[in-house]
């Protein structure tokens, strides 16, 4: 249960571009909270591999958002039933149904067509809060503990030393 969460930690803690990882996470937001054996998956998929992403943070992403996905099914469903009822929309929804290609991707589930339209919505708004989140904790937080972590080994060593000193 908390191994996502580690791995996050770590990820965050690493080396990598903050913009690579929110990258990654919104990407894994987006195959997380609609259902995964969609054709929309696909294309993140090959954006996945395409553009230089961290697939850790992908990964991270995709099973953060698909927990938070069983709590926001009601609204996904509320959502999808709405845009593919909406009389204005009825004129749009009919050819793309008498299409092959278009019943494959089965836009018509309401499930599916609330969370795409969600995660659509949030993804550049959740990819520069990330990216936002992970700059401000790399400067501060990360900082302090790397100053700390420097200070806590310098008085270990010089204990030790002491300790050497003291005894002989």
């Amino acid at each position: 249960m908390w191994e996502p969460f580690v791995k996050l930690f770590k990820l965050i803690n690493s080396e990598q571009e903050p913009h690579q990882i929110s990258l990654g996470i919104c990407l894994g937001m987006v195959a997380g909270f609609t259902p995964t054996l969609s054709l929309h998956n696909l294309l993140v998929l090959f954006v996945l591999l395409v553009v230089r992403v961290n697939i850790s943070a992908f990964i991270v992403g995709f099973v953060l958002f698909s927990i938070l996905a069983f709590l926001l099914d009601p609204a996904f469903h509320g959502l999808g039933e709405f845009v593919l009822r909406h009389p204005a929309l009825i004129d749009v929804w009919t050819p793309m149904y008498n299409e092959v290609f278009w019943r494959l991707t089965g836009f018509n589930n309401t499930v599916l067509m609330g969370s795409l339209i969600i995660s659509l919505i949030a993804f550049v708004p959740a990819f520069f809060l990330f990216n936002f989140m992970i700059r401000n904790y790399r400067t501060r937080i990360q900082a302090r503990y790397k100053e700390s972590s420097r200070r806590l080994t310098r008085f270990l060593k010089l204990s030790s030393l002491l300790g050497r000193y003291s005894q002989e």
